[in-house]
């Protein structure tokens, strides 16, 4: 025990951490944060120190947008270490923070099978989810990192949106929580349930190329820069050439855009051309995007 204080202690003292203020009460207020072993790894002065505010009566859920290696796994991870720190009776690597207990930190991160229960990786991360939703209470810590994302597009929307909204609603829960996702579609639950707020990882565009600025600031998203993002990986030119020109065409087709039409009228109301095309489509033989592109061009035709 001695030895954990003195660990504690040394690097408090070495890393410039502070003391937090611990209470009884539910909000968590972090001016400065940082992740101590990102910092510890990189050049004095390099870490990106990031503010946050959590609050079951008023920011309860912060959807977190923002490009892959933006840095919201740190800010997620960080979150929860500078809690579990100062629940500990540690210093904490922040300016100032005011830490509300929590019963329990839930995480669910990261992307993993477990071949041996036959389990796939997105099993998995709905088990842990479930998990999470059904043990988490109002004073608990609830962190998701990419809810969704193992399964199709719009599934993955589904599955993520009434995540948090269940977050939200749910009488034994309402408690604090980060939730980072790509689905750029969730930025839009802030305008109609009071307890989310909406944050981003701020990039700089130059040109072709992006630039991680590693600052969480207000608002959403609206892209992923996956492709400046495989860039920088070192996928061949022609390669991220080609990305381009797709994604292009991706976007100028829509074919992710949200239906504006109800899609559940009976079949009987369609014409009688539209419907034949449609009793002859095999949807197990079309792949997702197949599937999505066939639909908007039957809604073309329909209009």
């Amino acid at each position: 025990m001695t030895d954990a204080l003195l660990s504690l202690a040394l690097a408090a003292a070495e890393h410039r951490w502070r003391r937090p203020e611990v209470n009884a009460g539910l909000e968590l207020s972090i001016t400065g944060g940082r992740h101590p072993l990102v910092e510890n790894g990189l050049p004095a002065g390099v870490f990106v120190a990031n503010d946050l505010d959590l609050d079951p009566g008023a920011a309860q859920i912060v959807i977190l947008t923002g490009p892959n290696m933006a840095g919201k796994s740190t800010y997620l991870r960080q979150a929860a270490v500078i809690v579990l720190l100062a629940q500990c009776g540690s210093f904490v690597p922040a300016e100032s923070a005011v830490v509300g207990l929590a019963d329990r930190i839930f995480t669910r991160v990261g992307a993993h099978d477990d071949i041996s229960a036959g389990m796939s990786t997105f099993m998995v991360e709905m088990t842990e989810t479930a998990y999470i939703l059904n043990h988490a209470t109002r004073a608990s810590l609830v962190i998701f990192d990419e809810v969704g994302r193992g399964t199709s597009t719009y599934d993955g929307v589904s599955i993520a949106q009434a995540v948090v909204e269940h977050l939200h609603d749910a009488p034994k829960l309402g408690c604090r929580t980060l939730f980072a996702t790509h689905y750029h579609e969730l930025t839009a639950l802030a305008e109609r349930l009071p307890r989310v707020r909406n944050q981003r990882v701020e990039v700089l565009e130059e040109g072709d190329t992006v630039r991680f600025l590693h600052r969480v600031v207000p608002g959403g998203a609206d892209r992923s820069y996956g492709i400046h993002v495989a860039a920088v990986a070192g996928l061949p030119p022609a390669l991220i050439a080609r990305a381009r020109d797709v994604l292009a065409e991706l976007e100028r087709q829509r074919p992710l855009e949200p239906p504006e039409v109800q899609l559940g009228l009976p079949i009987e109301l369609a014409p009688d051309a539209l419907r034949k095309e449609l009793e002859a489509i095999d949807p197990a033989a079309l792949s997702p995007l197949e599937a999505l592109q066939k639909l908007y061009q039957l809604r073309a035709r329909l209009s």
